[in-house]
């Protein structure tokens, strides 16, 4: 178990490092590029999501999780998923190239055609590097993930906002995103020590496709859910509108998809590592689920509680529409941890047959709640997926609770005292604010009187202290 902790710790550090100074430099530099664009602008960006999400799940397929779970791997293995991917990416920027002008004409923005065919290279340029991120995520190599990621970041950043101040517009975000994914392939290229040695193998490809296209479905109906919102609001409400909700969602997903995708990232190959010893399998996957709820809840409802005065300080009036998308995204994105670690239990088992399973079964339901709340505005839609998620998270406990007996009133044990505590710590915070007192003012009031409440309800709470020792231990080995 010791063993676990240390490496967990030690993976949170170095992905959190990578995620958080990526995140936050992104945000940082995107502050100053919404004071330069508009809301138009990210909202036509915004319209192409659906469609790069759907061709990078293509072009992974699967094979990154097949690798990272793979008991025995060879260099046969990673260069045909290599060869696998550039083929598939190769395949899908033509597709999105040949299909420009209909994208262009069903959103009814002309400037698309041409936005395409640039703003798509990147699935190519990104299909070079899937395997080398999948061979460092196998190897817990996240120090050097963190170190790419920021300097990609932090320069490409800046490119973005010199080409919005010299008035390039949407056109920035586009040459933004190109820089990024080449700048990214040339240093895990350079950095990361992997090139294809091997020939393309059946036996391998067979073995890696086995596993993966059942999470390849279960990939494409989790992106056609989580973009057919930005569909809808792109072809039947206005380009602002999907602005509006884009940044909203965008400073909701800050915090929890961040940590969502750490734990994603880190926990499924050292859960990997004791896939055959089911008792300290839950034994570790318990205590994931008490310390990361004990942190997700709190940073979730506080910043709902505070979302208008932040974003109105960041972003300036102009951006206030945002706040209440956040509000309520970030009451779906709060339980995304618990829906993650449930399904990596069914990863680390093999059964991605239940995984697939239970992603049919969800994204039915998510798709008719969708289509009811679509016709009523924005606002509905964003509501749709706070219903949604309650319902997937009891879903995705089910075969958790039939395989090892840890179902949704079980794990409902572990996390919902956080949740409660956070809600009451987290009330003043959102009746200030209400208060006309200054943005700057009641953040600092409500944030401060939030922190307090909760550390004082939780002080001696177990999984709490475990979470403090967990941050300044990364924080102690951050300066070694």
């Amino acid at each position: 178990m010791d063993s676990i902790k240390s490496e967990t710790v030690s993976g949170v550090k170095w992905t959190a490092i990578e995620k958080f100074s990526t995140q936050i430099v992104n945000f940082l530099l995107g502050l100053l590029l919404a004071r330069l664009l508009s809301p138009s602008d990210f909202g036509t960006i915004g319209v192409l999501g659906i469609f790069m999400a759907i061709s990078s799940t293509f072009i992974d397929s699967g094979f990154s999780s097949a690798l990272i779970r793979k008991p025995e791997i060879s260099d046969k293995d990673y260069s045909t998923a290599f060869y696998f991917n550039i083929v598939v990416g190769l395949v899908c920027y033509a597709i999105m190239f040949a299909c420009s002008p209909l994208i262009a004409k069903f959103f009814e923005m002309p400037i698309l055609n041409g936005i395409v065919k640039v703003y798509s290279a990147t699935l190519f340029i990104n299909s070079l590097t899937s395997v080398q991120y999948a061979k460092l995520n196998r190897d817990l190599n996240f120090k050097l993930q963190a170190r790419i990621s920021f300097v990609s970041a932090l320069l490409t950043g800046v490119i973005g906002i010199v080409l919005a101040y010299c008035g390039f517009g949407v056109w920035a975000l586009v040459w933004q995103s190109i820089a990024s994914a080449v700048l990214r392939a040339l240093l895990l290229w350079i950095f990361a020590h992997w090139h294809p040695t091997s020939r393309f193998s059946t036996t391998s490809f067979k073995y890696l496709f086995s596993y993966g296209s059942k999470l390849l479905a279960s990939g494409l109906l989790h992106t056609l859910y989580s973009n057919l919102s930005t569909l809808a609001i792109g072809k039947f409400y206005t380009a602002s509108d999907l602005g509006y909700y884009s940044r909203g969602n965008q400073f909701a997903a800050l915090p929890s998809t961040n940590i969502t995708g750490i734990l994603q990232k880190v926990t499924f190959p050292l859960l990997s590592k004791i896939q055959d010893d089911d008792e300290r399998l839950i034994a570790v996957y318990r205590k994931y689920i008490k310390v990361t709820s004990c942190g997700i809840f709190f940073l979730m409802i506080l910043l709902s509680a505070l979302a208008k005065p932040l974003i109105c300080l960041l972003l300036t009036d102009k951006w206030a529409d945002a706040a209440f998308y956040c509000q309520l995204f970030c009451f779906a994105l709060m339980f995304d941890h618990l829906c993650q670690l449930n399904l990596n239990l069914l990863q680390v088992k093999g059964r991605s047959d239940l995984f697939l399973k239970l992603e049919i079964i969800k994204k039915s339901i998510a798709f008719a709640i969708l289509c009811v709340a679509i016709p009523f505005g924005v606002k509905a839609i964003c509501l749709s997926s706070v219903i949604y998620t309650q319902i997937a998270v009891y879903i995705n406990t089910y075969y958790t609770g039939k395989i090892f007996g840890l179902g949704y009133f079980a794990q409902l044990k572990d996390f919902g005292k956080y949740l409660l505590v956070a809600f009451l710590a987290c009330l003043p915070a959102f009746l200030l604010s209400f208060i006309h007192w200054g943005n700057f003012l009641v953040l600092i009031l409500g944030g401060s009187t939030a922190v307090s409440i909760y550390w004082l309800a939780l002080r001696k709470d177990e999984a709490f202290q475990e979470m403090i020792r967990s941050l300044w231990g990364m924080i102690g080995k951050s300066k070694e």
